[in-house]
């Protein structure tokens, strides 16, 4: 196990995977409204985020009270079942934007500095 100055490597991970849920998060539902298990799926395939179950919720939950995203109760048509479903905001669309904008920023200048 790897040991940095605040301890094991692996106990900071789940610190960084928080902020870049959201970034991906907000950008998975830019396109279209999606529900909860679907959006845990896709942050795993599509985003390459190892996302436990029990971490999405809370970080919908919270987006929806900052006003990034909206939900709604939808019937699938396919099971009958409803279905919460989570849709990005104007307010979410404006943060995905600058939040892309400085993920964009700092991760260039950090590979750059560690290519360097």
């Amino acid at each position: 196990m790897s040991q940095g100055a605040d301890g094991p490597v692996e106990a900071r991970t789940p610190q960084l995977l928080r902020g870049l849920m959201e970034i991906a998060l907000l950008r998975l539902l830019r396109d279209r409204a999606e529900y909860g298990l679907e959006i845990l799926v896709r942050l795993r395939q599509d985003a390459g985020l190892n996302v436990a179950e029990g971490t999405i919720y809370p970080l919908l939950h919270r987006l929806e009270k900052a006003g990034s995203i909206a939900s709604e109760w939808r019937i699938d048509p396919a099971g009958g079942r409803p279905r919460r479903y989570y849709a990005l905001t104007p307010t979410g669309a404006s943060e995905l934007e600058t939040l892309s904008a400085e993920w964009k920023s700092i991760s260039g200048a950090l590979n750059a500095f560690l290519e360097s």
